[in-house]
């Protein structure tokens, strides 16, 4: 039995089969042979559409900002000129890879295009995972002289009822304000067989190059800087359900280092770019941040628990995570990978290229780091959350849910302390469409209403774009 439920949850995983079919129907199919003493059993698949269209918009200071994404999760690389072989449209299709193209652009102020492919079974004899992601973008800043003008002729037409309200963004464009980011990625990960054969072992290796020109928005405003790193991760996952799991857990405990080039360069960065008042400031913190320099750590566990024995049980999910990022050198922080805590994970392009978005609803975007206060190096969350399913289809699930969340940023490690939560509670609801992917909207509560003086907490609507662990 064991054997027959380790099988349906690898058949779930691959998201290729409708896993509520195969779960109502596999035993009904399973036939014993008294004669022989052997049982026939054949497993009911029933494929699903995988592939997933995103199209979304957004309105910021420059204008329209949409987003075009598209992902095929039954493609087939080695069959792409092949024109015999097994396609949907254009695409082949039948190996199980996944090939993910993204666009968001608001036309002259920011592009981001990027890339991504994942074989999933390397060699096709074992679960060994192969992937390679490549991506680009740009974001440009508005002309000093136009948000100048904007500003007096608003005022001057609030006070006088005169001119025109309208934001020419043509005239605002500024090329030589800008930053730049090019990265690309190839990981390799193989599936363990101790402690057990859940476990995954995963290693990634990274380069990102940071192109800054008069960008008064970050600590480093001219120049170029590098990141070139190695994460290393170890991952479990014995959950029976990509979507609704009901029973088993996720685990993450992953280490991402680059090298120390502070213990070889010989460079006193103790006495390097310390004050901002100097002519020679933006010179040194340019040559103290050429080569980006931390190692960083995360801890993620989510447990699901079935309340009762139904198909349609209500699931208990608990979840822990941490994060630090450290230091070789106190007087060589990285400015870049910091953490951007509060809201719904989803901060959009502002910030996007130096830091990592974590979500804590019923707070503002970044109201613990990132926006009223500086990124932070250390972050813990901590959830309790109802799950109910409403609809479990092969066209449409949906689940309502209830929770309570806590969690908080430091941006000094030695303060860490995962028992001083912001807390809050809510209600939400998550729908999966096949061609969409999964979206919701949950209303949270923040009982901290005032973080270092800002507003913080409150109610709050969340949108949700994607899964997260």
């Amino acid at each position: 039995m064991e054997s027959i439920k380790r099988s349906l949850q690898d058949l779930a995983q691959m998201n290729q089969f409708d896993p509520e079919a195969l779960q109502s129907e596999i035993f009904k199919q399973i036939k014993p042979d008294p004669v022989t003493g052997t049982v026939d059993m054949t497993y009911p698949l029933t494929t699903k559409g995988g592939d997933q269209i995103e199209l979304s918009a957004g309105w910021g200071q420059t204008g329209i900002v949409g987003r075009v994404g598209l992902k095929f999760t039954n493609f087939s690389i080695q069959s792409l000129f092949n024109k015999g072989y097994k396609r949907a449209g254009f695409l082949p299709q039948g190996d199980g890879q996944t090939l993910s193209l993204q666009v968001q652009t608001n036309g002259t102020y920011y592009q981001n295009y990027g890339l991504s492919f994942l074989e999933p079974w390397l060699g096709g004899k074992r679960p060994n995972q192969l992937s390679f992601s490549i991506a680009y973008s740009k974001q440009s800043d508005m002309n000093s002289n136009f948000i100048n003008q904007n500003y007096y002729n608003n005022f001057y037409n609030y006070m006088y009822g005169t001119g025109s309200n309208s934001n020419y963004y043509t005239d605002a464009y500024d090329p030589d304000k800008y930053v730049k980011m090019f990265s690309a990625s190839l990981g390799f990960g193989k599936r363990l067989r101790w402690p057990d054969d859940y476990f995954t072992f995963m290693a990634e290796l990274s380069y990102v190059r940071y192109m800054l020109k008069s960008w008064n928005y970050f600590l480093i405003q001219d120049g170029n800087c590098n990141n070139i790193n190695l994460s290393l991760s170890l991952q479990r996952n014995s959950t029976d359900h990509p979507f609704y799991p009901r029973r088993g857990s996720e685990f993450l405990f992953q280490v991402t280092a680059t090298p120390p080039y502070s213990l070889w360069d010989g460079k006193d960065y103790k006495n390097l770019a310390t004050n901002p008042q100097s002519a020679r400031y933006q010179k040194e913190t340019q040559e103290k941040y050429r080569w980006i320099e931390y190692h960083k750590w995360k801890f993620k566990f989510r447990n699901f628990t079935a309340l009762t024995g139904a198909v349609k049980a209500p699931v208990l999910m608990t979840r822990v995570e941490f994060g630090l990022l450290g230091a070789y050198d106190r007087h060589k922080k990285s400015p870049f990978e910091t953490y951007y805590v509060g809201g719904d994970g989803m901060s959009g392009y502002s910030s996007g290229y130096a830091t990592e978005t974590i979500g804590l609803r019923g707070y503002d975007n970044g109201s613990l780091a990132g926006n009223a206060t500086s990124d932070a190096y250390a972050y813990s969350r901590m959830t309790l959350e109802l799950r109910y399913p409403l609809m479990l289809e092969s066209s449409t699930s949906v689940y309502a849910l209830a929770f309570l969340e806590g969690g908080n940023a430091w941006h000094d490690v030695k303060k860490f302390n995962p028992f001083n939560m912001k807390r809050s509670a809510g209600v939400g609801v998550r729908i999966l469409l096949p061609m969409v992917g999964l979206m919701g909207i949950d209303w949270a509560y923040g009982f901290q209403k005032y973080v270092n003086g800002q507003k913080a907490g409150g109610g709050q609507f969340h949108f949700i774009i994607g899964q997260e662990f």
